[in-house]
C-alpha cells in the first residue's frame, strides 16, 4: 500500500472519531428510561371494546413540558372511535358514511391530545387532563402518568378478532421518541378503592417509546461555562454549540435582547410554534449553565450554578439538571434546589439531579431579567481525592431537561496560577498535528 493512502486513511479515521456523534438513544445515566403506552381493554361493545389507555413515564429525569403529548396511530382495520374520556382527537375526520350516531373520530391516523386542566369532572378520568404535560419519575412520581378512555367499534369482539394498531408515534411536544411495535402482555390486574375485590383486563398489549436527542434536535440545545474564584478567566461555551449567527442566508435566527423588534419577533412565531428564537451569543444555545467554583474552606467547598434562559419563546416548567461529578457523594448542603442522588452505575455516586422548588424556582421563565434560576452547593472535601488541579473542580457532564449539554475543551479550563501553561499536557489537536506533520514528512522524502 502506498504511503498517501495510509495517510488518507490516517486522516479519514481521526475525522471520523470526531465528527460522529450517537443518536443517544441508550441514555448511560438512565439505562432503563423509556415511555410505555399500555392499552387495557376493560368491556367488549356490540361492535367492539372499551379501553383505558396509560402513558407512563418510566424516565428518571425527561419529562414532557408544555404544551404536552400528542399520541399517534394507524388502524390495523376500519374502526373507528365513538367517544372518548380524558382525552380527545385533533380531527374528526371524514364521518359521512354513518347516520344517526357519529363517531368521535373516523380517521384511520387518529392523533390524540390531551384535555386541559378544568375540564368538566363528567369528561374525566384519573390521570387525565393536564394538557399533556408528564412529570419525570423523580420529581414527581404521582403526575408521571397520563390517562385516558377510548371507546372503538368496527375492531372485532374477542381476543381472536381484535388487530393491534401499528405505527405509534410521540410527540412530546416536538420530535424524539421512537415508538416499537404493540405487543400483548399479561392481562393488567386492578383493584376496587377497598382493596377486597380484584379484576383483570380482558387483553393488554404494550408500546415502548425510547428518546433520542439527535431525532430531537440536530443541534445541541444547552451548553456549560465555567469560572472560578482562582482564575480569573471565564471560560465561556465554545463558539458556535447549537449554531451561528447568519443573517444573510438564516434571518431572524437570533434577536439582539435591546432590539426594538423584539416584542414583534416573538409574537411572529405564532401560538404553536416551538423553534426557539434565541438571543444574539456567540453559543446560540436556548440554555446556559454556568458553573463557578465560589470559595475554597478547609474541609468544605462551594460551587454557584446558574441556568440561563436565552430562547424567547419557551418558559421551562418543571426544568431539572443532571450533573456528574465525584465530589457529589459527600454533598453537604444544597440551598433553593431539590436534590436527588443518582446511581446510575451502582454503588458509585457521582450523579445528581436537580429541580426547582414548587412555587418558587420551578418555572425557568423565557429569556429576559426573569430567565434565570441560581442555587449554591456545598461540597465536604474527601483528601484522597480533592484536588483543584487539572480542571477536577468541574463537572464531567451536565443535561437539562434530559439533553446533553455541550462543556468547554478541558484544555480550556480554568487553571490553577502556578500551573503554567507550558506544563499542560499536549491538546488532542496537537496530538493530531503532530501525528498529521510526521506522516507529511515522509510523503516528501
Amino acid at each position: 500500500m502506498k504511503l498517501p493512502t495510509i495517510f488518507s486513511l490516517t486522516v479519514f479515521v481521526l475525522l471520523l472519531g470526531f465528527t460522529i456523534t450517537p443518536a443517544d438513544a441508550y441514555d448511560p445515566l438512565d439505562p432503563n428510561g423509556n415511555i410505555t403506552i399500555k392499552w387495557d381493554i376493560t368491556q367488549w361493545t356490540a361492535d367492539g371494546y372499551v379501553a383505558t389507555v396509560t402513558i407512563f413515564n418510566f424516565q428518571q429525569y425527561r419529562h414532557i413540558q408544555a404544551p404536552g403529548w400528542t399520541l399517534g396511530w394507524t388502524w390495523a382495520k376500519k374502526e373507528v372511535i365513538w367517544n372518548m374520556v380524558g382525552a380527545q382527537t385533533t380531527d374528526q375526520g371524514d364521518c359521512s358514511k354513518f347516520k344517526g350516531n357519529i363517531p368521535h373520530c373516523c380517521r384511520k391516523d387518529p392523533t390524540v391530545v390531551d384535555l386541559l386542566p378544568g375540564t368538566p369532572y363528567n369528561q374525566q378520568v384519573a390521570n387525565c387532563c393536564r394538557g399533556g404535560v408528564i412529570n419525570s419519575m423523580v420529581q414527581d412520581p404521582s403526575a408521571s402518568v397520563s390517562s385516558f378512555l377510548i371507546v372503538v367499534g368496527s375492531s372485532g369482539t374477542s381476543n381472536k378478532t381484535v388487530k393491534l394498531p401499528k405505527n405509534y408515534t410521540l410527540n412530546a411536544p416536538g420530535p424524539g421518541y421512537t415508538c416499537g411495535p404493540a405487543k400483548k402482555g399479561k392481562p393488567s390486574e386492578f383493584f376496587t378503592a377497598d382493596g377486597r375485590r380484584r379484576t383483570r383486563a380482558l387483553m393488554t398489549w404494550n408500546v415502548t417509546c425510547t428518546y433520542s436527542q439527535f431525532l430531537a434536535q440536530r443541534t445541541p440545545t444547552c451548553c456549560v461555562s465555567l469560572s472560578s474564584f482562582y482564575n480569573d478567566t471565564i471560560v465561556p461555551c465554545p463558539t458556535c454549540t447549537c449554531g451561528c449567527q447568519n443573517n444573510i442566508t438564516n434571518p431572524g435566527s437570533c434577536v439582539m435582547g435591546d432590539s426594538p423588534y423584539l416584542a414583534s419577533a416573538v409574537a411572529s412565531g405564532g401560538k404553536n410554534n416551538y423553534n426557539p428564537l434565541v438571543q444574539c451569543t456567540s453559543h446560540m444555545c436556548p440554555v446556559r449553565i454556568h458553573w463557578h467554583v465560589k470559595l475554597n474552606y478547609k474541609e468544605y467547598w462551594r460551587v454557584k450554578i446558574t441556568v440561563t434562559n436565552f430562547n424567547y419563546r419557551m418558559n421551562y416548567t418543571q426544568w431539572n439538571l443532571v450533573v456528574q461529578h465525584p465530589n457529589f457523594d459527600n454533598l453537604t448542603q444544597i440551598f433553593s434546589f431539590n436534590y436527588k442522588s443518582l446511581s446510575p452505575y451502582g454503588p458509585l455516586n457521582d450523579t445528581a439531579m436537580l429541580w426547582g422548588v414548587k412555587y418558587y424556582n420551578d418555572l425557568l421563565m423565557a429569556a429576559g431579567p426573569l430567565g434565570n434560576v441560581q442555587s449554591e452547593l456545598l461540597f465536604q472535601k474527601d483528601l484522597s481525592t480533592f484536588t483543584f488541579k487539572q480542571g477536577w473542580a468541574f463537572p464531567r457532564r451536565i443535561y437539562f431537561n434530559g439533553d446533553n449539554c455541550v462543556l468547554p475543551s478541558p484544555d480550556n479550563y480554568p487553571w490553577l496560577p502556578n500551573s503554567s501553561p507550558h506544563r499542560r499536557a499536549f491538546s488532542i489537536f496537537q496530538i493530531i498535528t503532530t501525528a498529521l506533520a510526521f506522516l507529511l514528512s515522509f510523503m516528501w522524502i
